[in-house]
């Protein structure tokens, strides 16, 4: 369908999301705390895989059945007796197989939005919709990161929670990885600043999973090694498992091991070598001292590594670290996976 047959009203389609409010989740995949107090791989196995604003007039509106808000959204939605021409201007579409016309009005509404909740309903559409990849370019190709990434900085928890969750679907697109990129700061903050075990935390850290799956960026997160080994130590089980897969994504680059052995780590990473460490970090905990453990540095760099007192290389690695002797006790563990991966890093 062409342009020409379709002239929307900004205003009718921001009446049609405000009734957007059942969207599915998204598909996609120090200074902790507050200012207050301390913040598949392509390779092996061993690594894991996620402007000014615009003013606009209100009107009256209804989303239609099959209309490419209610199919996004996922609502049934009833017919009314009488129907507004202009929502029936948004046509019968798939999420999956969008027109640049309907993301350009959904980006044009976000950016337009003065309303909390009207805001998160638009990015939680374009999230849901950036779950298929004819639309993650076609959101890049409408200069639509940019305007969603400027969400990072709204001062609701939620609408950055839901721009987080939208670039994390957007980022399952390498053309997108390159514009994401210039985020990277800007997210390491959000998690550093956040409520601890907070929608926000976990958000941001599937995003840095996902660009942290392949080496090509992953540079860029050698500074956050202290940060992500602090979120093992005070973190819940589900921020614990996603602090480790970035861990789990970086140790498994040879490149990036002299950053992440040189980082300050926190001697109670130890600890969670433990029967009681719930399975899935276990798992990953054993994964990434694995990484660790087939690197062999020079005796020299060895040696340098040692004086730093409270570098991950003295926790976990240097001989005078009680690492062995936890891994000896994980071999009586109940999971056999457990004890598979405990053989594999003693052997």
């Amino acid at each position: 369908m062409g342009d020409s047959s379709v002239t929307p009203r900004l205003g009718s389609l921001k009446a049609l999301l405000g009734i957007v409010a059942g969207a599915g989740a998204s598909y996609g995949i120090y200074k902790l705390i507050s200012r207050h107090s301390i913040k598949k791989n392509k390779k092996s196995v061993t690594s894991e895989s996620a402007g000014d604003r615009i003013s606009s007039q209100p009107s009256d509106s209804v989303m239609q059945p099959g209309s490419l808000l209610a199919r996004v959204s996922g609502m049934q939605v009833i017919c009314p007796q009488r129907s507004d021409a202009s929502s029936r201007e948004i046509t019968h579409q798939s999420p999956s197989n969008m027109e640049p016309k309907h993301l350009k009005m959904l980006l044009l509404c976000l950016q337009s939005s003065n309303n909390t909740s009207e805001r998160c309903k638009i990015l939680l559409t374009l999230g849901n919709s950036a779950a298929f990849t004819s639309n993650q370019n076609l959101i890049r190709e409408s200069d639509g990161i940019p305007i969603i990434a400027g969400f990072l900085c709204d001062p609701e928890p939620d609408v950055r929670v839901q721009t987080l969750n939208a670039l994390n679907n957007l980022c399952m697109n390498i053309q997108n990885q390159e514009q994401l990129t210039v985020y990277v700061p800007q997210v390491l903050e959000l998690i550093e600043m956040s409520q601890m075990n907070s929608d926000l935390q976990l958000s941001a850290l599937r995003l840095l999973t996902n660009l942290s799956v392949t080496d090509k960026h992953q540079h860029l997160l050698k500074q956050s090694v202290t940060l992500l080994l602090s979120l093992l130590v005070v973190g819940s089980e589900a921020l614990q498992v996603q602090a480790l897969k970035v861990l789990v994504n970086l140790s498994s680059n040879p490149d990036m091991m002299d950053d992440i052995v040189q980082a300050q780590a926190p001697a109670s990473v130890l600890l969670l070598f433990d029967a009681k460490t719930a399975q899935p970090v276990l798992l990953r905990l054993l994964t990434f001292a694995g990484n660790l453990k087939a690197w062999r540095p020079s005796s020299q760099v060895a040696d340098e590594l040692r004086r730093r007192r409270d570098c991950l290389f003295r926790v976990l690695l240097d001989e005078s670290s009680q690492l062995h002797s936890k891994l000896v006790q994980l071999l009586s563990h109940p999971d056999g996976e457990v004890k598979a991966q405990v053989a594999r890093i003693l052997t």
